[in-house]
């Protein structure tokens, strides 16, 4: 069945939302290297400044998924829009490290809501045979913003000015809020607040089955219910049991070590003799990868299989990091050596990009029951995101400690682990509709 423009519209306007995502985890790669001119920063408040704004999104991830229950995913989408434009503005004049960090907080907790409310907003608006692809347009439009970043660190490079490098993210955030005044609530959530009617005229334009939906309007009434006490659902083993694996899907993303990358790939360039202004123009690299991978990654989601994607991207990324590992002990010694480093980084995040990120904020839309959806994907959010704060808290103070080659050995370990997790209990979810994979879930936890 063809898909209704207005779906596309709708993910399109929607995954703004990860513009604003990879932008602002993507910038501060740039701009670390020149706060400390006006600040200064040791390993340890680097770490700081770069992590705090996970520990907002930490906060924002586990409240997202409740706030989009009680006033809908369009309205905290658009709320989401506003925190990220008043956030950019604090971070561009913030006067010490302590103001940077509240700052970078702020934008955090709204990084945290949108990541969670647009997936799952998107995973409820569009049919099941294109999910894969048009959820995962907010994975590739994470990757664009990241880009963006890594572009506007670059231009700015020769002035130094980290201010207007964080304080242009007001743009996209401008650019969702008004954009998501336009689009309509998802169906489910519709259907919640007994708006049978209106949730059937959506479901009808955006192309959804439309007598499933109105088969769900009993259960949807009885999850208002259960939406007051969702910690009371999570009692439900099945229940309890796919939110842990959600939680640890979305773990996996992170002990790969692509944040590390992403967010210190200069700084890591620059110890092995890059010059500052040069390796910032590395990160172009990365961030030109991270979005080609991700559209071959779109245009493979929905044929070759969540599941089968996310194996072949945890071998790649679990294989990089070995000789990433390997090239970054000789670079240490042979400048030379230091553009092998980048290409196996660019080769890790081509792998990651196009399969481990991708199917990671897929499976998190798609695994979450709807028992338990809002404070599941809060929950699988937060540990997503934890996980992202220590990798920033932790690498720099860690290469500081045991040096690059040993850090990377460590990620390739644990994305080795990741892959023996993956192999035993990642369901495949492919061309099946939410309620279908919330019975298959229910089926394998219930024996």
């Amino acid at each position: 069945m063809k898909t209704p423009s207005y779906a596309r519209v709708v993910a399109a306007i929607a995954a703004l939302g990860g513009v604003l995502f990879g932008y602002d985890t993507g910038v501060m790669s740039g701009a670390l290297l020149y706060i400390g001119n006006d600040f200064d920063l040791t390993p340890a408040t680097e770490g700081v400044v770069t992590s705090m704004l996970l520990v907002g999104a930490a906060v924002g991830a586990l409240a997202g998924g409740r706030v989009a229950d009680a006033i809908g995913r369009k309205l905290t989408l658009i709320i989401g829009g506003a925190i990220f434009v008043l956030g950019s503005l604090f971070c561009a004049v913030s006067g010490s490290v302590v103001a940077l960090g509240a700052s970078r907080t702020m934008l955090g907790a709204a990084v945290g809501l949108v990541s969670i409310v647009v997936p799952m907003y998107i995973s409820e608006m569009v049919p099941p045979a294109v999910r894969g692809s048009l959820v995962s347009l907010n994975t590739l439009m994470i990757v664009v913003g990241q880009l963006l970043a890594f572009l506007t660190n670059s231009a700015l490079a020769h002035t130094g000015n980290w201010r207007l490098m964080l304080g242009l993210a007001a743009v996209p955030g401008l650019v969702l809020a008004l954009g998501m005044l336009f689009m309509t609530d998802s169906p489910v959530w519709l259907m919640r607040q007994g708006r049978r009617d209106e949730a059937l005229r959506v479901a009808r334009r955006v192309g959804l089955d439309e007598e499933l939906v109105a088969s769900n309007s009993a259960d949807q009434r009885s999850s208002r219910e259960v939406r007051a006490q969702e910690w009371l659902a999570l009692s439900t083993p099945w229940v309890r049991s796919t939110v842990v694996v959600a939680v640890l899907v979305g773990i996996t993303q992170q002990i790969t070590g692509v944040n590390a990358i992403v967010y210190f790939a200069p700084k890591m360039m620059n110890l092995v003799g890059i010059s500052t202004e040069n390796a910032v123009y590395t990160s172009i690299l990365i961030g030109s990868v991270s979005v080609v991978s991700c559209w071959v990654g779109m245009m493979l989601v929905d044929r070759v299989g969540r599941r089968r994607l996310l194996t072949i991207g945890l071998v790649g990324t679990t294989s990089s990091l070995i000789l990433l590992a390997i090239a970054y002990k000789f670079a240490e010694t042979d400048v030379r050596a230091s553009w092998f480093v980048l290409a196996l980084m660019a080769l890790f995040i081509a792998f990651q990009q196009a399969a481990v990120s991708l199917t990671t904020w897929l499976l998190l839309s798609e695994l979450v029951p709807r028992a338990a959806r809002g404070l599941g994907m809060g929950i699988a959010g937060l540990g997503l995101w934890l996980a992202n704060w220590a990798v920033a808290q932790g690498f720099l103070p860690l290469v500081d400690a045991v040096g690059g080659p040993a850090s990377f050995l460590l990620f390739a370990l644990l994305g080795a682990l990741a892959l023996v997790f993956v192999r035993r209990e990642v369901p495949e979810t492919t061309g099946l509709e939410l309620d279908e994979i919330g019975a298959l879930m229910e089926s394998r936890f219930s024996r």
